[in-house]
């Protein structure tokens, strides 16, 4: 195969799962649907399964440690057809920041960085710190700062945010995190443990009120050191 039908296959490959996954999951905005061909997904997939980047499966990290082995992260990226619901949902704006947990490969970041006017994605595991870093870097994508540390409550050092985005599941929202929002600010989580969790987009309306919207059921592999609220009881 050369080099330009290789590239068709891909293009095909990407229309049919835009057309096909993402279209038919309710995303109907049209400036995340025409960012998707601008932020190529087969650049942020470990190289490994880039035959899978537009695949309706969460595509594993595992990725080259450097030293001719393959590091499993154990972790993995959303789907397409959630990671650009999130996106539509958040409606992220030219002058929001945005905080990301759980950098993972950088492509979420990178989707939401195309919309705001700053990204800070924290990674904890140092490995896939660099991988997504690398790849944002490739990608030219240069309103992206990648943290390393545990963000599962946050990270108060640079709050408020517009826009908050947990990749990875969290049996409860913590208290912390959500007072990192900005009034009016919005924050995407898949919420719940056991076989069913909830995807939500909670905003903040006031110092002490929030709204919670339910957008759809999934079940994702929980953020490392993820908040467990308090089940003791007088």
């Amino acid at each position: 195969m050369n080099m330009a039908t290789a590239g068709m296959d891909i293009e095909l490959a990407r229309h049919n799962m835009i057309e096909q996954q993402i279209r038919t999951w309710e995303v109907l905005d049209q400036s995340v649907l025409d960012l998707l061909p601008v932020v190529k997904r087969e650049n942020f997939v470990p190289a490994a399964f880039r035959r899978l980047a537009f695949v309706d499966m969460e595509v594993p990290l595992k990725i080259d440690a450097g030293d001719g082995t393959v590091y499993d992260s154990g972790e993995a990226m959303f789907t397409p057809k959630v990671e650009a619901r999130f996106l539509q949902e958040l409606a992220v704006r030219p002058h929001e920041k945005v905080l990301e947990i759980g950098t993972g490969s950088g492509y979420m970041a990178a989707l939401a960085a195309h919309k705001a006017q700053h990204v800070l994605s924290v990674e904890i595991d140092q490995r896939l710190h660099r991988f997504g870093s690398g790849n944002l870097v490739r990608a030219g994508v240069r309103n992206v700062t990648v943290e390393l540390g545990d963000g599962s409550r946050g990270w108060s050092a640079k709050a408020p945010y517009d826009v908050i985005i947990v990749s990875g599941s969290l049996p409860a929202l913590p208290p912390d995190l959500l007072a990192q929002l900005k009034i009016g600010g919005r924050l995407s989580a898949i919420v719940g443990s056991g076989a069913v969790m909830t995807a939500q987009i909670v905003t903040r309306v006031s110092d002490g009120g929030y709204e919670t919207l339910n957008i759809f059921e999934t079940r994702v592999k929980a953020l490392r050191n993820a908040w467990q609220p308090s089940t003791f009881r007088f």
